[in-house]
């Protein structure tokens, strides 16, 4: 009985060893270290991203590339960390914005508690009050999360899904995350705001299959319309093109709706209409209010802000966003 009550005893111990980093994440983490943090943080977005509603769509995306290297850390606003090239030049990162709108919050927070606030907090309540400024759903963000040192381009390239890949590719991302195939429907609901550059997609209609080299698995008249009016060559990689056409400022289901059409414009889009389960819950999304749509997709969200996160003495409060401490 005693050697049972010992093992007892360690295991638990275990447990709460890998339960950790989940436990010391919590709601107002901030709240005697830093009183007003998050007011801070919502004030300057309440008051700049209704100038600059585009940046909600880059925040989402930037917070969602970050929790895929090396977990939530913002190991992705680093600059270049001991010659290292970093997280930041990645093909996937290159077209991302804002990172001088969080360089101003975490001034305001230095200014207000030197030393306390971390990046990686700032950057996962920017992505959520952004979202909750358009109009978008609105999730709990625990705090506590502690700044990476590291910042790494090819682990950025290998982790980050992309928009060429196939169901059975991302659904591997997804699960190296701890995320799975409902996780995986739901955070690419967010696709529902922003734009994206031709070389994203542009081999979808040059580059496939069918005839004159479009995607046979993409609608015929979209395909010719974005040949016609967007991506005109196969060499153009600056023009813009909504993800969600008609309401790219809109948080609502209609990308769950074109991917029903055939019209999702990237391949990663596209291929949550090939497996069954995935394809069921895109229409479950659809049958329901749009409410039921915002509360599945902020449990997704608060999931993803865990991956992976430093806590406790791990990392390190970054004084700057770009740059380690010295």
């Amino acid at each position: 009985m005693a050697g049972t009550g010992f093992l007892g005893i360690v295991l638990l111990g275990l447990l709460a060893i890998i339960g950790s980093t989940h436990a010391q994440l919590q709601m107002d983490f901030y709240a005697k270290s830093c009183p007003k943090a998050e007011k801070i943080v919502k004030d300057y977005v309440n008051k700049h991203i209704p100038n600059a509603p585009s940046l909600a769509a880059s925040f989402i995306r930037m917070h969602f590339h970050d929790c895929f290297v090396r977990g939530c850390d913002a190991s992705l606003l680093l600059n270049a960390t001991s010659g290292q090239s970093p997280e930041k030049n990645a093909v996937p990162n290159q077209t991302l914005r804002g990172f001088d709108f969080i360089d101003r919050v975490k001034s305001l927070l230095e200014a207000e508690c030197p030393g306390v606030v971390s990046c990686a907090d700032i950057l996962t309540l920017i992505a959520r009050d952004s979202v909750v400024v358009i109009g978008g759903p609105f999730w709990n963000v625990p705090t506590g999360r502690r700044d990476g040192v590291i910042s790494n381009v090819s682990e950025a390239n290998a982790n980050i899904p992309s928009p060429f890949s196939n169901f059975t590719t991302l659904l591997r991302l997804f699960n190296n995350q701890g995320l799975d195939s409902k996780d995986l429907v739901l955070l690419s609901g967010a696709h529902t705001i922003g734009l994206s550059h031709c070389p994203a997609f542009s081999r979808r209609l040059y580059n496939s299959s069918g005839p004159g080299g479009v995607d046979p698995t993409l609608d015929s008249e979209y395909a010719s319309n974005l040949k016609a009016n967007k991506c005109r060559n196969p060499n153009d990689n600056t023009t813009k093109v909504e993800m969600d056409p008609g309401s790219r400022n809109t948080f609502d289901l209609s990308y769950y709706t074109l991917l029903t059409k055939r019209r999702g414009l990237f391949n990663s889009d596209a291929a949550l209409t090939t497996n069954s389960t995935s394809l069921a819950l895109i229409n479950q999304l659809l049958s329901n209010p749009l409410k039921f749509f915002y509360a599945e997709f902020a449990k997704s969200m608060e999931k993803m802000g865990r991956i992976n996160v430093k806590t406790g003495s791990e990392g390190e409060i970054r004084k700057q966003c770009a740059f380690v401490n010295s």
